[in-house]
């Protein structure tokens, strides 16, 4: 069970299961193949169940942040539990409307895409995060105050876990800086714009509520300025726990702190209005576990390796946020304990895991990376010309292939080959 230590929590265990919702995690491996990424279904729906047990003071809609793990049968899961999603792109918003969602379920975040995908959004129904001045413009120039929209604001805050995912700075790409608010009042203005929402996301693996509150205060501040919201979209971000003793969030704990400045800023604000949050990582990390089969294990004067099938390809967050996945061996749990790297067969530096104590691996053994939910799959490339792994889903006890191995033709499929 987790530790209460005030603002945040930290996990005190570290649980490497044999089985998942009493599925058998080798007999997948043998019935599906490796590599292979498993989601724990009952995960999914508890960790959405947990949100809406902690803003249950507030009306609260979540959007499920589409682009972690944006498989259509995870998606319907979402649906299911009650959630809507939040999509970047216009293919996103495509495979939310093929797992079921209406398009005033569906927010629209885009960044720096073409007018025409906007367009395209607009004509599909579906609620339009403007994130630059410029687009306002255009925004107003075509459709005036004929289609509500959202605006997204930086906050100028910087938050999360690592540089790559700090979203909510000065510097950042992402939505319009706080202190353009007067061009960005102006502007709506000109063109009668209909804003019935402002948003902010000011990064991922954010501890702390009061991080989320000086987020969601620079909205409060800024609603003065727009008389006919219907929302707050206050983001995501909240952090999961990747090894024994790490933090994460307490989600209660925000939810207490940033309902209570909700319902006194619709006091102040004259009426109520909905509450928005984007979680994706804290919704699918730990459902998610990726296992891959080891090829060998090569001692060398200072480091032994093990060699697993699979890499950077399938799972880049360690390479490119220097992220933490604990790993553990799933064929020999109780054997002797070594120091390991775990690496990739990528023709790159494509180390998975380094410096890991894991019950001694031996060739063929099974090894499980956990947190393999959130932007694993969805990150995962064809780089080296290597095939994309299956997906499967656990419900009710019971695997469900929900994405077929790739192969080979899958590669060529959409060449052309010049006939010399």
């Amino acid at each position: 069970m987790p530790i209460f230590e005030g603002k945040f929590q930290t996990m005190n265990s570290n649980q490497h299961p044999q089985d998942i919702q009493g599925v058998n995690l080798l007999s997948l491996a043998d019935q599906y193949e490796l590599p292979l990424y498993v989601y724990d279904g009952e995960k999914i729906v508890n960790q959405i169940q947990a949100m809406q047990e902690a803003f249950a003071s507030v009306p609260l809609k979540i959007k499920y942040a589409t682009k972690a793990l944006p498989n259509i049968s995870v998606l319907k899961l979402v649906r299911n539990a009650g959630a809507g999603i939040d999509a970047v792109s216009i293919e996103e918003v495509r495979l939310g409307m093929l797992a079921g969602y209406e398009a005033s379920e569906i927010m629209y975040t885009p960044s720096g895409v073409s007018w025409r995908e906007i367009e395209e959004a607009v004509d599909l129904g579906v609620m339009v995060n403007l994130d630059s001045i410029p687009l306002i413009r255009e925004f107003g120039e075509k459709y005036g105050n004929r289609v509500p929209a959202c605006i997204r604001i930086n906050p100028h805050i910087m938050a999360g876990g690592n540089s790559k995912i700090s979203v909510g700075h000065k510097h950042s790409k992402f939505g319009i800086s706080i202190e353009q608010l007067e061009q960005i009042v102006q502007t709506v203005e000109k063109y009668q714009l209909s804003i019935v929402g402002l948003h902010v996301h000011t990064g991922s693996d954010i501890l702390d509520a009061e991080v989320f509150l000086r987020g969601a205060k620079v909205l409060f501040d800024a609603a003065k300025h727009f008389k006919a919201l219907k929302f707050i979209d206050c983001g995501g971000g909240f952090k999961v726990a990747y090894k024994a003793g790490d933090p994460f969030t307490d989600i209660r704990e925000v939810g207490r702190i940033v309902s209570k400045a909700f319902l006194d800023f619709c006091e102040d604000y004259g009426r109520p209005l909905e509450l928005w949050l984007e979680p994706g990582k804290f919704l699918v990390s730990e459902s998610g576990y990726f296992l891959a089969k080891t090829n060998l294990v090569k001692e060398t004067p200072t480091v032994t390796f093990v060699g697993v099938d699979s890499g950077l390809n399938h799972l880049i967050r360690p390479m490119m946020y220097d992220a933490y996945h604990d790993v553990y061996n799933l064929s020999n749990p109780n054997g002797p304990e070594k120091t390991y790297h775990i690496v990739g067969y990528i023709c790159e530096t494509d180390t998975l895991a380094a410096d890991r104590k894991l019950s001694e691996v031996r060739a063929g053994d099974v090894l499980v990376l956990k947190n393999a939910g959130a932007y694993g799959f969805s990150m995962a490339s064809n780089y080296n010309s290597r095939l994309r792994p299956a997906e499967v889903l656990i419900w009710k006890g019971k695997a469900h292939l929900i994405r077929k191995r790739e192969e080979f033709e899958d590669l060529i499929r959409h060449q052309v080959p010049i006939e010399w």
